[in-house]
């Protein structure tokens, strides 16, 4: 028990340059973003991150196409289990102009829950169904934000995601309820129309979208030939319980309590097996760590045999998610 013990505080320590944000979007502060995401649910901003790391985001993506491992991963599949593993992809999640916002809004110790990279490819016939995030995540007590960030342009023709504006003030609903939906949604297209003005948030590569976890939303199908790709954040206050133990809970700004969560090691960056990015040099000097998990995971080298387990573990999602 001892790697609960205390308070634990970190600080990442990159240096980042951030392109000027246009007259639309929001900065951190303002009270024009505070003010749209308390009223609607949501909050657009955009160039959230600076061209460089939208470069990285992208190369990143290619990169992941191309692991052995995941070959036959359906492409909007790629979840948490690669993430547990993968340096670049929390040096992504845990930048400064991306963090800025959601302390705006969950408070100044921040940690996370989940991340998922959503690729909707052309001509894909697949629609998310409405549902509220908050009504799938194991947390307690709710104070989460979840973020999308542009990978691709998204829009209505290749089924960007759609909003129903103020929808956040209503209670969570359960999966598959008493409405006779399917298990993966929570409300209907009746009641969607309903509950308030259904939205389209069509975002440039780099734009990012913040949401509510009680936010009615969802997506439709991509009939355009263009791909629709995106990476979905979950990010939660420290304080939050993450009620299934074993989900890799990592801890990205601020301090946590002790006792709360166990919060994981940031990825070991292995020159020639990893993806190489800005900064990744240093990134082993500032990383988070913690002991146990550094003993138990990121002190082994047998690669292949880590792969194998993070596929098991897709495969067992995917699995999962089909027979719903």
């Amino acid at each position: 028990l001892t790697m609960y013990r205390g308070i634990r505080r970190i600080s990442c320590g990159i240096a980042r340059t951030r392109l000027p944000r246009s007259v639309a979007s929001h900065a951190p502060g303002a009270s024009s973003f505070k003010e749209a995401y308390k009223r609607d649910g949501y909050a657009i901003i955009r160039n959230a991150v600076d061209a460089e790391l939208l470069g990285e985001m992208r190369d990143h993506v290619a990169w992941l196409s191309s692991r052995s491992f995941l070959q036959g991963v359906p492409p909007d599949h790629w979840h948490h289990p690669i993430m547990r593993n993968d340096p670049f992809w929390v040096r992504l999640i845990s930048d400064d102009s991306l963090l800025d916002y959601v302390q705006e809004l969950i408070g100044p110790n921040i940690a996370l829950f989940s991340s998922h990279y959503f690729n909707k490819m052309p001509k894909s016939t697949r629609e998310v169904m409405w549902h509220q995030d908050g009504s799938y995540y194991p947390l307690w007590p709710m104070r989460v934000v979840s973020l999308w960030l542009a990978v691709d342009r998204s829009d209505e023709a290749n089924g960007c995601v759609r909003v129903v504006k103020g929808s956040h003030r209503t209670e969570l609903q359960e999966p598959g309820g008493a409405n006779g939906m399917a298990a993966m949604g929570t409300h209907s297209e009746q009641d969607a129309v309903r509950l308030g003005e259904v939205l389209p948030l069509e975002l440039d590569p780099g734009d990012a979208s913040l949401h509510h976890p009680n936010l009615v939303h969802g997506s439709s199908a991509n009939s355009s030939n263009r791909r629709r790709c995106g990476l979905s954040v979950r990010y939660m206050a420290s304080d939050v319980h993450c009620l299934i133990e074993e989900q890799p809970v990592l801890l990205l700004r601020g301090s946590a309590p002790a006792f709360v969560n166990w919060y994981r090691s940031w990825p070991k960056y292995r020159a020639g097996y990893d993806m190489a990015f800005r900064g990744c040099e240093a990134w082993n000097e500032i990383r988070y760590k913690d002991a146990k998990d550094e003993a138990q995971y990121f002190s082994r080298t047998d690669y292949h045999q880590m792969e194998a387990e993070i596929r098991a573990e897709l495969d067992g999602f995917v699995h999962e998610v089909k027979d719903l």
